[in-house]
């Protein structure tokens, strides 16, 4: 992960609905970058096996004015949601540098089979922007927490101001950090009696993509500002808990 990932962050934004972008076409080229790109990112396990499909959005259920579909497909094994949660955010934040907007389609369905021992976990709708000032103008606007709802003991400027901005399903930003001792604490937080719109038994399925995506925040944050860290994931099997340890950052 770069600085150019990082950039990206202050200008992403997700695009619910394309409307008034523009009448450019992702090119067969772009379309080729993206599947070698998708190859370089790093993923959160390098044990768990994945795999990009680029569709036209119309194969797909997903009707937000797309181009076309990015599938996302994984390997079943412990962390997955996770591991493609992480690997999708370097692939959101790439997408935005070629100037390709995003949205992550949580609900989206494919007649793609599986293939191999993969199967679909979650899409992305694309589509050429052709005009910058469709993108966010002041990321400081979007309705996130507080610092204070997400983040518990010393804040680090840089890190902690930032990563609250990570995209989540249905806006649902179900994190929460503590910093005790020079460690980072990573938890996904379930408030009680509280799902959103989101089906009750899918939930914890999103919320776990959702850590992954924070997770890969907080790591192209702490590489920005020149924080070396050792990191540790932890199991979570989507139970219901208030809170789930799902990574611990030891900070240099």
């Amino acid at each position: 992960m770069n600085n150019i990932f990082y950039e990206m962050i202050f200008k992403r934004k997700s695009f619910h609905i394309f409307r008034n972008v523009g009448n450019e076409s992702i090119s067969e080229d772009e379309l080729s970058d993206i599947q070698k790109a998708y190859l370089d990112f790093t993923p959160l396990n390098p044990e768990i096996k994945t795999a990009i499909f680029i569709v036209p959005e119309k194969q797909t259920n997903c009707k937000r004015g797309g181009e076309y579909c990015i599938l996302l497909y994984s390997e079943k094994k412990d962390g997955y949601l996770q591991n493609i949660g992480y690997l999708g955010e370097q692939l959101d934040l790439y997408l935005v540098s070629r100037n390709i907007g995003t949205l992550w389609f949580g609900i989206g369905k494919t007649k793609e089979e599986p293939f191999e021992d993969m199967e679909f976990v979650i899409m992305f709708s694309i589509r050429k922007i052709s005009n910058d000032s469709k993108y966010r103008k002041d990321m400081f606007k979007s309705k996130r927490k507080s610092v204070e709802e997400i983040w518990e003991g010393e804040e680090i400027t840089g890190v902690t101001d930032i990563v609250r901005f990570a995209p989540s399903a249905c806006n649902s930003q179900p994190w929460i950090v503590k910093n005790i001792d020079g460690k980072l604490s990573v938890y996904r937080y379930k408030k009680p009696g509280k799902r959103g719109i989101m089906p009750a038994d899918m939930v914890s399925y999103y919320n776990r993509i959702d850590i992954g995506i924070f997770l890969c925040f907080i790591e192209i944050c702490l590489e920005h500002i020149g924080i070396n860290y050792e990191r540790k994931l932890y199991s979570d099997d989507g139970r219901n808990n208030e809170l789930t340890l799902n990574a611990k950052y030891k900070l240099a």
